[in-house]
């Protein structure tokens, strides 16, 4: 069963997919992950494109090859991934969030109170999951 999209490059989609088991511990540090075969094969993809998604997460350091026995997750791949998804989470959402505020007289006290609401809220409607 493929999990990938129509947007953007396959290679990507699988490295992204990858790096997504990386940050959220399905795939551990010192972990073997999937071969370009085995890759290819589970998302129907010519196996030199699994290869790439590879290479990409090597390049990122996330994936260190050993020769003769895989790729693994390097050490330290988890925390440089979620350190990097929440600068990126605060640029997208907090700054912008903080700059509205300003903008509607929205005061510091104000604002936690309501993303705490929101939080409570997201809890009950995801059962405590979000």
């Amino acid at each position: 069963m493929s999990l990938l999209d129509d947007g953007g490059p396959i290679f990507a989609q699988i490295a992204a997919e990858l790096a997504n088991q990386i940050a959220d511990g399905t795939v551990g540090e010192g972990e073997r992950v999937a071969s370009s075969n085995e890759l290819a094969a589970f998302y129907r993809v010519n196996p030199a494109t699994a290869a790439r998604s590879l290479t990409v997460l090597s390049e990122e350091g996330l994936v260190e090859k050993r020769r003769g026995v895989g790729m693994f997750v390097a050490k330290g791949a988890r925390e440089q991934l979620v350190g990097a998804r929440r600068r990126r989470f605060a640029d997208r959402y907090v700054r912008p969030l903080v700059i509205e505020a300003a903008r509607l007289g929205i005061e510091q006290d104000e604002l936690l109170d309501l993303v705490r609401a929101e939080l409570t809220s997201a809890e009950v409607t995801t059962g405590g999951k979000g």
